[in-house]
């Protein structure tokens, strides 16, 4: 994978502003920043919200709060989702969709320039859902020094035949079809033509560009997170609820990998896919022991 350049460095208000911005690749992209006496010494906290939606939902405020509790300072990221200057709400299906589940992956490598050219030297990377994927992918692609730890929550995983049965379950029509045309588009260099009229991801009766829509639906064994952990270098600590009913399965892939040392499971009963309450706590407190080991 090719890493696209950082062209210009824009710094939205004062250096004790939450809301910071630059951008990148001609946009601008978004984050909610929370600065503790430790800032830029370290540890910082990175993180990734899941499936379209935004830094500032109830589990990434959560988090942050409890960090900045606790003096960790973190940066929330607001994936840009293909829009420029993205705000902190959930993406609106009725926009069209040209935004890539790979696009993160850069922008997370974006945003640790960033901490770098903030003189941050101890990054802990934490990614949620769909986000500790693309946090995951990252770490095992990209073996940035300034990368001490991995945090991955609830992280999505993937497998062609789940996700072909998952998406005629919810709206009724097969997927094969359409990832064929979308593909077809591609090959033929119309990768960015709408589809209209499409289901796609949550977003029933949408538009979405041939290339997004291969892009999250085309196999690829690196969208499964199990697949990733081998090839992570730094410590991961990652976190599974028993009634998390979004990343069904979870558990049971997790069983079947192999002993490793640099793996820490933490399975916290009864909590959700969102960690909500008493499991936030839970989780950050096991995460700061984590974090200064």
């Amino acid at each position: 994978m090719k890493w696209l350049p950082l062209l210009i460095l824009l710094f939205a208000g004062s250096i004790q502003a939450s809301d910071v911005s630059f951008k990148y690749n001609g946009m601008a992209l978004r984050a909610n920043l929370e600065k503790t006496a430790d800032w830029p010494k370290g540890p910082v906290v990175l993180i990734t919200h899941g499936t379209l939606g935004h830094n500032r939902m109830e589990i990434i405020s959560t988090l942050q709060a409890l960090f900045r509790e606790n003096g960790i300072s973190s940066l929330a990221i607001n994936l840009s989702l293909g829009l420029n200057n993205r705000t902190s709400a959930m993406y609106d299906c009725a926009v069209p969709h040209t935004h890539k589940h790979t696009d993160a992956i850069r922008e997370i490598g974006a945003w640790v320039e960033w901490l770098k050219f903030e003189d941050v030297k101890n990054i802990v990377l934490l990614g949620h859902s769909r986000g500790g994927n693309q946090t995951a992918w990252y770490a095992a692609e990209q073996a940035d020094p300034v990368i001490s730890k991995v945090v991955l929550v609830a992280p999505q995983i993937w497998s062609a035949e789940h996700t072909s049965k998952d998406y005629e379950k919810r709206y009724g029509k097969p997927l094969q079809p359409i990832l064929d045309q979308a593909l077809s588009l591609v090959k033929a260099g119309k990768g960015k033509q709408l589809l209209k009229h499409t289901d796609f991801i949550y977003c029933k009766d949408t538009s979405v560009t041939a290339e997004a829509f291969v892009n999250y639906y085309q196999p690829d064994k690196r969208m499964d997170t199990p697949h990733l952990l081998t090839k992570i270098k730094q410590p991961i600590l990652l976190f599974a609820g028993t009634e998390d009913k979004v990343v069904k399965g979870l558990l049971k892939e997790l069983q079947q990998l192999p002993e490793s040392g640099n793996l820490t499971i933490e399975v916290l009963e009864g909590a959700d896919h969102f960690f909500r309450d008493l499991y936030a706590e839970d989780l950050v407190e096991r995460t700061l022991e984590f974090i200064q080991q």
